[in-house]
């Protein structure tokens, strides 16, 4: 007797377009890769040569000329506001003494927050203005946020009210988010693995703006301070604190050299600044002496200058990410 002939199998499906195995552990690795490799692709052809990367609280929404609401939200890049009875002290509430102690206090942040809101805002549009006025074929120093709310959203708004590109490098959490209307369409991405998303803060960046913020904010700070300190990265990065005041109040970065923590030197590897004139001020110098007029980008303007309807190697180069050493 024959045995019975099998039905038709269905046809396998190809590895790269197999969901389940993405999104596996064994596809791990290539979600990895895809990290990389996808914004590198979309770097080159929106021809972004380099990064002026903001940090800062996502936690307060702005003081809006729309309203006089100042909102808490749940948490860092959440779109869900946090509780009521967590939430700032309302004008009326305090108008009328009804305010807790506790809901007076974070008026008052609250009220400090969006003075950075809009220093951040005024700053990203300053770097964005000048960076416009750079030659070349590549936009240089693109303001860069974590392409959420707060003072991200506030560095994407400034650039974008100065008309240029800006890049907002978001993070996938396990709550509602949504990136800040202000990134450059092209240039908005959403990233599962914090330290491919860390990846690419670091490696096109050319200048650090850390404005007040909390954890997340510490956490980047401290890590490109590190890269600076140890000099594995092969390239300068010009630093600026902003917010004497609060920063000062939160860490004493002088105490660690005190104590022999950090060398005396490595309070040279950042900067303070309490205005947004300032702070351009600082930007401007160090990007131009470290990057601008450095031998390297000397030969690279010969290069573009070449009459050439093809793409020139600077060009076909993509992003400028950094050696490491």
């Amino acid at each position: 007797m024959n045995p019975k002939v099998p039905e038709t199998l269905e046809q396998a499906p190809l590895a790269y377009e197999n969901a389940e195995f993405l999104s596996s552990p064994d596809g791990r690795m290539l979600r990895i890769l895809a990290e990389y490799q996808e914004p590198l692709g979309r770097f080159r052809r929106e021809r972004i040569q380099d990064t002026v990367v903001f940090f800062g609280s996502a936690r307060f929404r702005a003081l809006d000329v729309a309203s006089s609401e100042l909102e808490l939200l749940a948490n860092t890049g959440s779109s869900e506001a946090a509780p009521k009875d967590a939430q700032p002290a309302s004008p009326e509430e305090i108008a009328s003494g009804e305010a807790s102690a506790q809901k007076l206090r974070l008026a008052e942040a609250a009220v400090e927050m969006a003075h950075y809101y809009e220093d951040a805002r005024r700053l990203a549009g300053l770097v964005a203005s000048w960076a416009k006025t750079l030659p070349g074929r590549r936009h240089r120093f693109v303001v860069t946020s974590g392409g959420g709310p707060g003072i991200m959203e506030a560095a994407n708004r400034g650039a974008y009210e100065a008309g240029c590109k800006t890049i907002g490098l978001n993070i996938k959490l396990p709550f509602e988010q949504h990136p800040n209307p202000y990134i450059t369409p092209a240039l908005s991405f959403d990233f599962h693995y914090f330290f491919m998303r860390k990846y690419w803060f670091a490696y096109l960046a050319k200048a650090l703006v850390v404005f007040p913020g909390g954890f997340g904010t510490l956490d980047e700070m401290f890590e490109l301070l590190t890269l600076a300190q140890t000099k594995k990265l092969a390239k300068k990065i010009t630093v600026v604190i902003y917010g004497s005041s609060y920063w000062k109040n939160v860490i004493n970065l002088e105490l660690l050299a005190e104590k022999g923590a950090i060398a005396q030197a490595d309070l040279e590897l950042f900067q303070f600044a309490d205005t947004p004139e300032q702070a351009f001020e600082l930007l401007k110098k160090g990007l131009t002496e470290n990057h601008l007029e450095s031998e390297y980008e000397r030969e690279q303007a010969k290069l573009e200058k070449q009459d050439d309807s093809a793409p020139g190697v600077h060009e076909m180069l993509g992003p400028d990410i950094a050696k490491t050493r």
